[in-house]
């Protein structure tokens, strides 16, 4: 009877715990049931304007400024070279020397020439003046008179004649010393001394390039063409910077910034394009004529919305972004994207304004309508 009394007991206490545990767990699931869902945390992006700048790269060829071929104006040996390849000049340095003796005897037959002539001049000027008298006093008539003026008329042409070919001697002559027209580098010298020169050899002797200024020559197409000219003129926020950069053969941009001065004027029907040329200072002589290198031009956005690339989802050719709304849910919108930044695009301010928020990472886990848990962009997610 006490046994039995025992386990009634027992029974009693096991039904009340498991009533306990019971209500504790039905308290616990209830509170568990009320926990607010926050929505999928990510990082979100608030826009503002901030300046920005769409680059174009056109490939182009460095030029000095003066670029002048050395050119024989004569004909001769080359008999002496006084400067060396690459080497700096300035204008009126004697560079090379002809063989001037067979230019000097000719120079002497012209002034022997010219005296000759001088000769004749004064002895019909004297024929003139020994008639002049006769002529007055009816000794002789008038037609012996215009013949011998005529004579005197013909040897001051003779003898024009003959100081202009002897002028002619003399600049051969000094052709025969070739000084530099222009301040400048030495180009490759493909001639030794003992070689024969002549006007009409195919090399020159070399080219001088003044490189303290250089050109760089670059084309872009018709259309680029149209919407820089548009662009340059343009007095909204996407004006183009009328200073362009030099992108060097080795990656790294020049010190001094350029400027357009002038282009072709034509259109290439056989390439549709149009070659324009940069101007840029060179004090160092850094470039040289042959240089290659690609122009840098910007056109500058100071009010840009832009946004990562990584935020953006494309469908077909068409691009779009998870717009945060007011109770964190997100919208899909399309976007229009003028250029890119960097790795931001540029985007159309019809497509966002300052202050909107954006998704920037696990689009893949977003569709209209999802609930997002904003996290400030770069911070760490855990995943799940």
């Amino acid at each position: 009877m006490k046994n039995q009394l025992i386990i009634i007991q027992a029974k009693s206490t096991f039904k009340n715990i498991l009533a306990l545990l019971t209500i504790c767990l039905g308290v616990f699931g209830c509170e568990e049931a009320e926990v607010k869902d926050e929505g999928i945390p990510l990082p979100v992006l608030t826009l503002k304007e901030e300046k920005a700048a769409i680059s174009y790269k056109y490939l182009g060829s460095v030029e000095g400024v003066e670029n002048v071929q050395i050119r024989p104006q004569v004909e001769g040996i080359l008999e002496e070279i006084y400067v060396d390849e690459g080497q700096y000049v300035n204008k009126g340095d004697v560079l090379f020397k002809i063989n001037s003796q067979p230019y000097m005897e000719d120079l002497k037959n012209a002034l022997a020439n010219v005296d000759l002539e001088k000769a004749k001049l004064r002895k019909a000027k004297t024929e003139i003046e020994r008639l002049r008298p006769l002529i007055e006093n009816e000794v002789i008539s008038e037609v012996r008179m215009e013949t011998t003026v005529a004579d005197y008329e013909v040897a001051q042409s003779s003898l024009a004649k003959a100081e202009a070919e002897a002028a002619n001697m003399r600049i051969n002559m000094n052709f025969t010393t070739i000084k530099a027209p222009v301040d400048g580098l030495m180009g490759r010298i493909p001639k030794s001394i003992g070689n024969v020169v002549k006007k009409s050899d195919d090399t020159p002797l070399t080219v001088l390039s003044n490189v303290h200024e250089i050109y760089v020559y670059f084309s872009m197409s018709e259309s680029d063409y149209l919407y820089y000219e548009r662009m340059k003129k343009d007095s909204t926020s996407k004006k183009m910077n009328p200073d362009v950069k030099l992108v060097l053969a080795d990656g790294s941009v020049y010190d001094k910034v350029g400027t357009v001065d002038a282009n072709s004027g034509q259109i290439n029907r056989s390439t549709g394009s149009i070659t324009l040329r940069a101007h840029f200072e060179n004090p160092d002589t850094l470039l040289r004529t042959g240089n290659t290198g690609k122009i840098l031009m910007e056109q500058i956005y100071p009010n840009a919305i832009l946004i990562p690339q990584s935020a953006t989802t494309s469908i077909q050719d068409k691009r779009f972004i998870f717009l945060l709304n007011e109770d964190n849910t997100v919208s899909r919108k399309e976007i229009n994207i003028e250029g890119r930044s960097g790795n931001d695009y540029i985007v159309s301010g019809e497509s966002l304004k300052a202050n909107d928020r954006i998704v920037t990472a696990g689009l893949d886990k977003l569709s209209d309508g999802t609930l997002v848990k904003p996290l400030a962009q770069g911070q760490l997610l855990s995943a799940k």
